[in-house]
């Protein structure tokens, strides 16, 4: 809770997934997937409760494993690769709602995104309360540089390559002169439960972008994925291992 208004964080981890089989509960580190943004969110200063919205029983023991509540099993409809993650996310407010547990603000986090941390959502939700109105909801960016759309080229069917944005590659600018560009990263969605009924998404012209650290936007489709976020998790791990021994020998 945040200045007498209540959040609500959502976990959505349906089973079905294609690229990766059960890819929301394949062991990263040394949790399954869906664990990392449960645990994050029951971190959280604000977050009143922490609700896993999915179509298995499987996924629901593992996430109640963790400290999130599972008070339904996601109907067929919103299971499907065409189901949207809004009508998810209203789905559960209005069960919710029900049964007079109503929420402020809801947030949204997604297993594939698991390097959010509860400081992240803290400062998400201290933004958007201080917002004042102003804006209505908050989404993670973060910084594009060699992916940034004045160094992308098209391609033809004989190979060869022309700049994405036209004139030639001589005219391409320096990195350091480009206006900064950001693209959202997944890391986390949060908004006003009034302003998500109102607009049935995060994204509109009251949305404030949150800008989080490259590593903070990776995210897990593939097996690759999973293979460098785990050596991102074990350098921060050693990292702060190393910091909590310095500390200490001062």
């Amino acid at each position: 809770m945040i200045n007498g208004k209540r959040v609500l964080a959502i976990v959505t981890a349906r089973s079905g997934s294609k690229g990766l089989p059960n890819k929301n509960i394949k062991v990263l580190g040394d949790l399954p997937l869906l664990a990392w943004p449960i645990i994050a969110a029951s971190e959280s200063t604000y977050v009143d409760k922490v609700i896993l919205s999915t179509d298995s029983e499987q996924y629901a023991e593992i996430a109640r494993t963790y400290g999130a509540t599972v008070p339904f099993l996601r109907p067929v409809t919103l299971a499907s690769d065409q189901a949207s993650s809004i009508d998810v996310i209203i789905h559960a407010l209005d069960y919710l709602a029900a049964s007079n547990d109503e929420y402020d603000y809801i947030l949204l986090l997604e297993p594939t995104s698991p390097l959010t941390e509860a400081a992240d959502i803290d400062g998400a939700i201290e933004l958007l309360e201080s917002a004042g109105g102003t804006a209505t909801s908050v989404i993670g960016v973060s910084l594009m540089e060699t992916q940034h759309p004045a160094f992308s080229v098209t391609r033809s069917n004989d190979g060869l390559i022309t700049p994405l944005l036209g004139g030639s590659f001589q005219a391409m600018p320096r990195r350091q002169d480009l206006q900064p560009i950001y693209a959202l990263d997944g890391s986390l969605y949060l908004s006003s439960v009034e302003s998500m009924y109102n607009e049935k998404t995060f994204c509109h012209n009251k949305t404030i972008g949150m800008v989080f650290d490259r590593c903070k936007s990776l995210e897990v489709d593939d097996l690759l994925d999973f293979i460098c976020i785990e050596a991102v998790i074990k350098h921060l791990r050693h990292q702060k291992i190393v910091g909590e021994l310095s500390e200490r020998e001062k």
